[in-house]
């Protein structure tokens, strides 16, 4: 199953900071989640003045379950960066289909 992860960091003033002590974790744990098949591809959401305040992902997991499993360890969920974090299950259109790979 595929599914579309929008997270939203918080808003207060310790916001980017816990973002960007947690950043370097964050993409070690995404390098590995690559490598095994379960993230495609990411973005950092930013706002009008480039500063980063979310995250999009799409991964693939055999099920919501596994899905949630991965966020219990995630550090920006461990590391209280993301404050709103939303699910859908997807699916790639077949023209971007492989571009992970």
């Amino acid at each position: 199953m595929q599914f579309m992860l929008l997270a939203y960091d918080g808003t207060d003033e310790g916001a980017l900071d816990r973002r960007l002590a947690a950043r370097e974790a964050h993409i070690a744990l995404g390098d590995k989640l690559v490598a095994e098949g379960h993230m495609l591809f990411g973005t950092a959401i930013l706002d009008e003045n480039d500063r980063m305040i979310g995250s999009m992902i799409v991964l693939e997991y055999p099920s919501r379950a596994e899905l949630d499993a991965w966020l219990k360890v995630e550090p920006y969920v461990v590391q209280d960066v993301w404050k709103t974090i939303e699910v859908k299950t997807v699916r790639v259109g077949p023209s971007f289909v492989g571009l992970h790979k």
